[in-house]
C-alpha cells in the first residue's frame, strides 16, 4: 500500500523521451468509484516566474506503466497532457 503524501516525492519519469517532468503536486479523485483518475505535475517553469501561463500535465492513472522507489514512469505524449491549469 501508498500513500499519495509517499508519492509526491517520487519523480515522473516520461518513457517515451525520457523527459524529467517533475514532481505530482495533486490528485484527481472519483468520489463515486473511489479511485485516482488522474494525477497533476506542475508544467514548464515561467520567465523568472511571471512570463507565460500556468501549465500543467494532468495524467491519467492509466498511463503511469511503474511505479518504483524513487521515480514513476508513464508513457505519454507531453504535449496532449499539457493543459492551462484550472486553478
Amino acid at each position: 500500500m501508498m500513500r499519495i503524501a509517499d508519492m509526491k516525492h517520487k519523480e515522473i519519469i516520461n518513457t517515451v523521451d525520457g523527459s524529467r517532468l517533475g514532481y505530482i503536486c495533486d490528485v484527481e479523485l472519483d468520489w463515486k468509484e473511489g479511485k485516482i483518475n488522474k494525477v497533476i505535475v506542475p508544467g514548464p517553469s515561467k520567465i523568472m516566474g511571471i512570463f507565460g501561463k500556468n501549465l500543467e500535465y494532468a495524467i491519467p492513472w492509466d498511463k503511469i506503466k511503474k511505479i518504483g522507489e524513487d521515480i514513476i514512469l508513464i508513457e505519454i505524449d507531453v504535449d496532449e497532457y499539457l493543459k492551462e491549469s484550472e486553478y
